[in-house]
């Protein structure tokens, strides 16, 4: 059973989190507003298309901030406890640090649990709607561009085959210059081109206009042409979706399956991929370490008061924000090992909330 004193600090530390979720997410609207308005107008998006939008960006926002937006909420109020002797009078009663750590653990449980769910199922759909969005209506004013998502992509899809397109338009499925070409080492065997590619969920067929195949031989290329044709191809017509971002619109399982079959095909962007999936996990694990930091850092009154708190706890905040940003990218454009590379700034700061949580101790 919890106590009043577990109830009173877990009742703080959610509230204080859900004000400034809600106070720091019509910031974010405001400001995206702000800079995408000219191109809402430019494509007559209607009033539900944006609200849904927006919708969606609250989602992707709030997952995207939440762990720092919990530690500056953990360092306010916790201050402001500090301040009000409330901390001391708690510590004097004979109550040990640890104890009073307790609902803290508590509430960053019920935050960390919450955020799984929406990290590994919710927050992806609406990532993909939100990226989706934004590519085909708000990267650029001309109307010509609406729902252009992707433009002069090349991609390898297993060990002898790569496929361009010059544009991919996410909403219809339809690619325009489309080319898949196969090789036999550095040799090109055969060469699949069309003006469209058009794919069909419903029985997972590609459609091809002005279907060209061309076969090479040592006798002579063999040319078959079509005005239509209908075939299935060895790749998802996911493998056409931007590198930057697609591996954040697949659901956990989804993204398992497909880091499997890009292991299998020798993607280049692997690396990328990883360091989303390791990200589903650290990120709300990073909320105990954050927690831990702030009740140490904030705990003790201090004579800038809750200020001096906040300064310190923000310098520390963004200290965690720099290394999972450096360390992410080295990931996502070199060898480096991205298990590595999200896990280390956890272990990093880890060794800091301990540090910390021993000098408050005394």
């Amino acid at each position: 059973m919890l106590k009043i004193l577990d109830r009173y600090i877990l009742k703080r530390y959610l509230g204080a989190f859900i004000v400034l979720l809600i106070l720091f997410i019509p910031i974010g609207i405001l400001a995206n507003l702000a800079e995408k308005i000219d191109n809402i107008l430019d494509n007559d998006l209607g009033f539900w298309q944006v609200t849904e939008y927006y919708l969606n960006f609250t989602v992707y926002f709030a997952n995207l901030l939440f762990p720092l937006l919990l530690f500056i909420s953990v360092i306010w109020f916790t201050s402001k406890m500090a301040n009000q002797t409330e901390v001391i009078a708690i510590l004097s009663s004979g109550i040990s640090f640890n104890r009073f750590l307790r609902p803290y653990l508590i509430g960053a449980t019920i935050v960390v649990i919450t955020a799984l769910g929406f990290g590994m199922f919710i927050v992806p759909k609406a990532s993909k709607f939100y990226n989706e969005f934004n590519y085909q209506y708000l990267k650029s004013s001309r109307k010509r561009n609406k729902n252009k998502l992707t433009e002069n992509l090349y991609r390898k899809i297993s060990d002898s085959e790569y496929i361009y397109a010059h544009t991919f338009f996410p909403k219809d499925r339809v690619a325009k210059k489309f080319t898949l070409e196969g090789f036999d080492g550095n040799k090109l065997k055969y060469k699949i081109s069309a003006s469209k590619l058009k794919y069909s969920a419903k029985d997972s067929i590609f459609q091809l206009t002005d279907y060209v195949y061309r076969t090479l031989k040592d006798s002579g290329d063999v040319i078959v042409t079509k005005k239509k044709h209908d075939t299935i191809f060895n790749f998802n017509i996911d493998a056409l979706t931007p590198v930057s971002y697609v591996a954040e619109t697949l659901t956990y399982n989804e993204l398992n399956e497909f880091i499997a079959r890009e292991t299998l095909k020798g993607s280049p962007d692997i690396n990328r991929y990883k360091v989303v999936a390791y990200k589903r996990w650290s990120l709300p694990i990073s909320v105990y370490i954050l927690t831990i930091i702030a009740v140490a850092v904030s705990s003790m009154k201090r004579r800038g008061g809750m200020g001096a708190n906040l300064a310190f706890g923000l310098l520390i905040a963004f200290g965690f924000i720099f290394f999972d940003k450096v360390f992410g990218t080295m990931a996502s454009q070199s060898d480096f090992s991205p298990i590595i590379a999200v896990w280390f700034p956890n272990a990093i700061f880890c060794l800091l909330a301990l540090y910390l949580l021993k000098v408050a101790r005394r």
